[in-house]
């Protein structure tokens, strides 16, 4: 009996891709692909590294300009020149940077004295507990010094190398500063045309989607800036008037700390915290340190049980989770500067491209930015009108 012609394989497989298990196929597409993106990634990090002295400044003003856009556009609302608007509130928001970092300069010379006696004091009971307490003798202790200035003088060539490259660290900040504040003034002065500028890029087909989620993930911005400037002043009074009642001191620069450390969320003001607690157990004793915690421990929880549900949650809609990862990421890829940025920069991921995965499609002009405060996440569900075919 002749055989018949064998069936030919479907057009664009070959035998030997037919013989692979289906699931393998699959399997496979999506692996390469997925090294492809992880390849992309690694990329932008490596590129956002080799221009971290860029890109961290440029985020920072960022961060700036969402804070005082809206004093910006109040004032533009009442018919002041944007630019002259752009110069008051820049001028402004610097004299009170200046004045709170002079009065917390002042206060800390002023306590500094007190700090270094009570530390001594602490110090002398420490060795008084060494020594009476677990036995050791003042040789020991002295013997203990020596090896401690030993080192030092032996190490002296590697500190002084430190100190050079903390010298010139410095001088990277403050160039970051003054770069911060020029793109800060451009960012306030001329924020719309530099977005439209960008937006020519986008397709023209999608540019309408691509302007509304830029402009939503700005709003997003916006409210997570407000929330948790909020959030950092209730935790700088709440621990600074529990450190006054205790008579801890450097009250005021260590509130200002706090206040400081509550913009990176969750992680900051424990940190801080820990840093007054610290002083209270120097300058104070063991039971004074112990309230200390107490009081840091309850302003935290009040942040982390109210003020990041009310203020936080309703300003970026992310899961604590997420907040916590993205900061250790942060940390890790950029230490302090990417852990202040990885929360705002995924709030705006997070609104922006939810925009872009939503049905409606509105006008980016009905997207106010500034005063809006849902302005920053699309409708959960379509209205009516929507619904219907275009």
């Amino acid at each position: 009996m002749t055989n018949g012609p064998r069936p030919s394989a479907p057009a664009g497989d070959s035998s030997s891709s037919a013989a692979v298990p289906r699931g393998l196929r699959v399997a496979a597409a999506y692996a390469w692909r997925f090294l492809l993106v992880i390849a992309a990634l690694y990329v932008i990090i490596w590129l956002i590294g080799k221009l971290s002295v860029v890109v961290i400044p440029v985020s920072i003003a960022l961060l700036v300009s969402a804070l005082l856009a809206p004093a910006v556009g109040r004032l533009v609302d009442v018919k002041v020149p944007r630019g002259l608007a752009t110069a008051i509130v820049l001028i402004g928001g610097l004299a009170v940077l200046g004045g709170l970092l002079t009065f917390v300069i002042i206060q800390f010379t002023d306590g500094l004295p007190q700090l270094q006696a009570q530390l001594y004091n602490s110090l002398n009971q420490v060795r008084d507990w060494l020594i009476n307490d677990l036995h050791l003798r003042q040789e020991q202790l002295q013997q203990f010094i020596d090896n401690a200035i030993t080192y030092l003088q032996t190490h002296q060539a590697a500190i002084t190398t430190n100190a050079l490259t903390t010298a010139g660290t410095i001088g990277e900040v403050l160039t970051g500063m003054l770069l911060t504040l020029f793109t800060t003034i451009f960012f306030l002065s001329g924020g719309e045309g530099i977005w439209g500028f960008l937006m020519r890029g986008a397709p023209q087909a999608i540019r309408a989607r691509v302007d509304v989620a830029g402009r939503r993930g700005f709003a997003s911005l916006v409210a997570y800036v407000r929330a948790t400037a909020a959030v950092a002043v209730v935790d700088a009074v709440g621990i600074g008037v529990g450190l006054w009642i205790l008579q801890v001191p450097l009250v005021v620069p260590l509130a200002t700390l706090v206040f400081l450390g509550a913009f990176i969320p969750i992680l900051g003001a424990f940190v801080t915290g820990a840093v007054a607690v610290l002083i209270a157990l120097v300058t104070k004793g063991f039971v004074t340190a112990l309230i200390s915690l107490g009081v840091v421990i309850l302003v935290m929880q009040l942040e982390s049980h109210i003020l990041q549900p009310l203020l936080l949650g309703r300003a970026v809609k992310l899961h604590p989770l997420a907040v916590v990862l993205s900061i250790a990421a942060g940390l890790v890829v950029a230490g302090i500067a990417g852990a202040l940025l990885a929360v705002p920069l995924l709030a705006v991921l997070n609104a922006g491209i939810k925009s872009l995965l939503h049905e409606r499609d509105p006008h980016p002009e009905d997207i106010d930015v500034l005063h809006d405060q849902t302005a920053g996440e699309p409708d959960e569900e379509p209205r009516e009108e929507d619904t219907e075919v275009r």
